[in-house]
């Protein structure tokens, strides 16, 4: 990819242009927002402020390091990599090559134990959250940055991952309420450990999905965090049960799960002894969340 003419100054106008059509060549969907977002990260600005002066000039080493953002972008390198931060429930995020970068589609899970919580009366009080496979820690940070009284485990098998988790606990102030442990699932926690919510975001791509994902998810986001087997349930069929073995009377779990996966993960939840089992659809009218509660009858292991 060839820069604006060196001889000449380049201005935003400039360099937005020329990284959108280098953007739009190598195939990338969205490509005016990503040239945007990377604009901004160079200058210091929001995008508003691109949008209002865009003759302003760059500098030499800035455009030097924009073109050098924009030919990572073309090789198919996520811009949450490239930045090495995603946005997520209006915080920051850092993300690594060890962690999946969060997706918007996932607030729909934070939104589901919110209402939840809200409803049964309890989201003021000090409960315990569960989250398990909690990469860079989106999730459960999300819900302790809305939840001042409840205090949070996060389990993943990759240690990189969980030292992201932690660094993400850190910069939010949230890190003195929630703490990390290294394993599969619920194996690392103490055996008298309960919670009231337990959460969880699994691999749960088919391995048919996951030969046709795009080289961004499928080259530079952690296998280990997407490939759920042959349909997808490997995961889900060894954590549901440990999961609502962790439970409390009265809590429930939340799982994200992927398109048309609703009814096998609830047969899975139902066949754990959760009940009031229901599918929790995201903005754009999709399956997302599987909600399960467990009663007085439920047993989990």
């Amino acid at each position: 990819m060839a820069a604006p003419n060196s001889s000449e100054t380049p201005t935003v106008q400039d360099c937005l242009g020329a990284a959108i059509r280098t953007l739009k060549d190598a195939g990338i969907e969205g490509a005016r927002l990503d040239a945007q977002v990377l604009l901004c990260d160079v200058l210091g600005v929001d995008r508003l402020a691109l949008i209002a002066d865009p003759d302003r000039a760059l500098s030499a080493e800035q455009a030097d390091r924009f073109w050098g953002l924009v030919t990572r972008r073309a090789k198919r390198e996520p811009v949450s990599h490239i930045l090495g931060q995603r946005e997520f429930w209006s915080l920051p995020f850092k993300v690594t090559p060890a962690t999946l970068a969060p997706r918007p589609d996932s607030e729909t899970l934070v939104v589901a134990v919110l209402e939840f919580l809200k409803e049964t009366g309890r989201d003021k009080e000090a409960i315990r959250l569960l989250d398990l496979g909690v990469g860079t820690g989106c999730l459960i940070l999300s819900l302790l940055h809305e939840l001042p009284q409840a205090e949070g485990t996060g389990v993943d098998r990759s240690a990189d991952a969980a030292a992201v988790a932690l660094q993400n606990a850190e910069v939010l102030g949230l890190s003195d309420r929630v703490h990390f442990l290294i394993g599969d699932w619920t194996a690392p926690l103490d055996d008298g450990a309960r919670f009231e919510v337990v959460i969880s975001n699994p691999p749960y791509i088919s391995d048919q999905e996951f030969a046709g994902l795009d080289p961004d998810v499928a080259v530079f986001e952690p296998e280990g965090a997407l490939r759920g087997g042959t349909d997808g349930l490997d995961a889900y069929r060894s954590l549901v049960p440990g999961a609502v073995a962790r439970l409390e009377v009265g809590g429930a779990l939340f799982l994200e799960i992927g398109s048309g996966q609703g009814e096998a993960v609830s047969a899975l939840c139902r066949t754990a002894g959760l009940a009031d089992i229901r599918v929790i659809k995201d903005l754009a009218g999709l399956d997302r969340v599987v909600f399960g509660l467990k009663s007085q009858k439920s047993t989990g292991l």
